[in-house]
């Protein structure tokens, strides 16, 4: 029986209730899904629910008589082995043994299924995120997001939503010209100017600048004037710097369906239509030449200038129409994630987003993540060969590989402070996370291997009751919350609830696979097969199901072989 199905029994017994009049209940107050966890106690059942004191009051009863009523009821369906009623009302559920064990076959033959749901389902949801500047390479900021970013739109598609990636490409204003100009500088000779990039890739994309312009039968930038040059290290330049970005994002797992260019809202007409609309909604007003925005109305410290006083945009008239291109586009919400040194933007997004008549919190959300520290032999990494001063997700990974890197930056929450033990991602150690997960995987796999050798087939038998142990009991009570976890990670906008999950299910799995002399799948060479061995190979390949379907949410993979 499964969380949904037992919740399911819940909601039946309530009804019921009402439906003889035991219960004094108006039948729309009866909920459609009775929430059920897992008891923090193993001795308490296999499910708890407080149903009853949320329901008594409205019920004109007790929890404890209204809880005393639905475990008798539940107690009669098949599958479940006993209700108990604890403190005020609570209720302990155990099922037996063959309601529990069926599980594992439901989870093997709904396959990469399991675990999808639908609690986003009929929302879009534009999902923005990573959004480097093109003057460098990404940093490890940006590398953290990227993991991040796509881990959680594979979640929340997982859970039904419509999810657009989009990269917000800033070829709009002063870094752009800092860039040229450093690619100029470089090219003659000359040091970077002032508050320009430095490291060896200026001095890389300024000699491929060179030499596709030589290629393409174009003038040498370098002949031309310094207007005419700057323009042209603009161009070429801007356009190698974001191909190698979004090669790098790649090759880490992450693509992109939308590469949004700033430049396109002030060239398109988008800033003016925004400011026009909320001009007309009256949420603008004009002061000391310039019109400001009344974000004050909205919880903001003080109300903006969207057009200053020469009658230029300012920069946060640009981030307003861009939040209304993406309602326009049909995103019902609209998800952003930015570096740590953005907290003082979110109040004055949210106050933009209720000036358009928008729910702060729900059709705009906007994630902070903090920062990331790598450490190398109980020592800081501070630089990068190629950028110098900061570490790119090149380093990352050539360091520690795709799958460690993404998997040790989504599995801690995006709001936290996080040191990464490059040394530790490397190493082949139970320590190390990633290592942990995909050896358990490899596991499962391996002993499939051997089940065939061994003649073990999962079409010969299956009797979910065998799988009684406490180590089996444990294992099911795990692969049971799957669904719900990926649900709540959808929910909270956390993927890292997903590694954690899957680091608990690989525990709980090579605990299980270590008590080798009770519960093997697989018979010694001379030992005849079994029912026992057939049944424990559907268990281990759900937990490999779930495994393989958890690592894909993050991007991660799954090896067969370690």
């Amino acid at each position: 029986m499964t969380p949904t199905e037992l919740s399911g029994a819940l909601s039946a017994a309530l009804a019921a209730a009402v439906a003889d009049g035991t219960l004094q209940l108006p039948a729309d107050a009866i909920p459609a899904s009775v929430h059920v966890e897992r008891p923090r106690q193993r001795e308490h059942g296999d499910w708890a629910t407080n149903v009853a004191l949320q329901l008594a009051k409205k019920a004109g009863t007790t929890p404890r008589a209204l809880a005393e009523d639905l475990a008798a009821r539940l107690a009669e369906n098949a599958g479940i082995a006993s209700v108990d009623v604890a403190g005020p009302g609570f209720l302990n559920i155990t099922l037996d043994a063959g309601a529990a064990g069926e599980l594992a076959r439901t989870i093997v033959q709904q396959g990469a299924q399991y675990g999808r749901n639908d609690s986003e389902a009929g929302t879009r949801i534009n999902l923005e995120f990573v959004s480097a500047n093109p003057t460098g390479p990404i940093h490890i900021g940006g590398v953290r997001w990227a993991a991040v970013g796509d881990s959680l739109a594979r979640i929340l598609a997982a859970s039904g939503a419509e999810v657009e990636r989009e990269y917000y490409f800033n070829d709009h204003g002063a870094q752009i010209d800092r860039f040229s100009s450093s690619l100029l500088a470089s090219a003659q000779g000359k040091p970077a100017p002032e508050n320009g990039y430095g490291g060896a890739y200026i001095a890389e994309i300024a000699e491929a600048v060179i030499a596709d312009a030589i290629a393409d039968g174009d003038t040498d930038p370098r002949e031309l004037s310094d207007d005419e040059a700057q323009e042209a290290f603009r161009a070429r330049g801007v356009e190698r710097m974001f191909a190698e970005i979004k090669q790098s994002l790649h090759d880490f797992g992450v693509d992109f369906d939308v590469y949004f260019h700033e430049d396109s809202l002030h060239e398109s007409g988008a800033v003016k239509h925004a400011v026009d609309r909320l001009t007309a909604d009256g949420r603008t007003f004009e002061k000391d030449g310039a019109l400001w925005l009344r974000t004050t109305d909205f919880g903001d410290d003080k109300d903006r200038v969207i057009i200053k006083s020469d009658g230029d945009a300012a920069y946060i008239a640009g981030d307003i129409a861009y939040y209304l291109d993406k309602r326009e586009r049909g995103f019902d919400d609209v998800i952003i994630m930015l570096g740590a040194d953005h907290h003082g933007y979110v109040a004055r997004m949210m106050a933009v987003c209720a000036s358009f008549g928008d729910t702060p919190g729900k059709n705009m959300q906007i994630l902070i993540g903090q920062m990331v520290n790598l450490v190398r032999d109980g020592q800081p990494v501070r630089m990068s060969k190629r950028a110098g001063t900061v570490v790119t997700i090149d380093d990352l990974v050539d360091a520690v590989g795709v799958d460690a890197a993404r998997y040790a930056l989504a599995r801690s929450s995006a709001d936290q402070n996080i040191d990464l033990d490059l040394d530790l991602l490397a190493s082949q150690k139970n320590e190390n996370p990633v290592y942990y997960v995909q050896y358990a995987h490899s596991r499962t796999c391996a002993v499939d291997r051997n089940a065939a050798d061994r003649g073990v087939r999962l079409e010969d038998a299956f009797d979910p009751a065998l799988l009684s142990h406490e180590s089996e009991s444990a294992l099911l009570g795990r692969l049971t919350e799957y669904p719900r976890i990926v649900a709540q990670a959808a929910e909270l906008r956390e993927p890292h609830r997903v590694a954690r999950y899957l680091e608990a299910l690989a525990g709980d799995y090579h605990s299980w696979y270590n008590d080798d002399a009770k519960l093997r799948a697989n018979p010694y060479p001379d030992e005849a097969v079994t029912d026992a061995h057939r049944t424990r190979l559907w268990l281990n390949d759900a937990v490999r199901t779930v495994l393989a379907n958890g690592l894909g949410l993050l991007g991660v993979s799954a090896p067969e072989r370690m």
